[in-house]
């Protein structure tokens, strides 16, 4: 079984002043498994970066994008197995987390928490990485965009 790459793109869109050539994407579903690439506070669309300075509103927007990603990977919140969260500065948790937890109330993931110096853009303050399954037999909501 091939994977399934979801919405393909190339870090020379994404990060044109670092001057890169990576191929990558938002998600790979293996098997029943879906991997997705680390989320924040950004339009997947138009890659522009939001809620500058406004850590609970990047968490949202991040949560936001995890929830349309595993749609579109056939999978939803609810099967989530693993998040970890990567904050640029500790004093952020509360707000991330409770952004985070309104996504993810009652679904009970493993957690992962670190503080590091910087993420990949100066006004990125939370990124949010998530590892989801779907289940045997599961039949989405809506039709996922493969």
């Amino acid at each position: 079984m091939a994977h399934t790459r979801i919405r393909k793109f190339n870090t020379k869109d994404t990060y044109p002043e670092q001057k890169l050539d990576n191929d990558l994407c938002q998600a790979v579903v293996a098997g029943n498994m879906v991997y997705l690439r680390g989320q924040i506070a950004q339009d997947l669309d138009t890659r522009e970066s939001l809620h500058m300075g406004d850590a609970g509103k990047q968490a949202d927007k991040a949560m936001s994008n995890i929830a349309m990603l595993l749609e579109e990977a056939g999978s939803e919140l609810g099967h989530i197995v693993k998040v970890v969260v990567y904050l640029t500065d500790i004093r952020y948790r509360e707000p991330v987390y409770r952004a985070m937890g309104k996504w993810l109330k009652g679904v009970f993931p493993v957690s992962t928490g670190l503080v590091v110096s910087a993420l990949a853009r100066p006004e990125w303050v939370v990124e949010i990485d998530a590892t989801a399954v779907i289940p045997e037999g599961y039949k989405p909501k809506k039709k996922g965009k493969r």
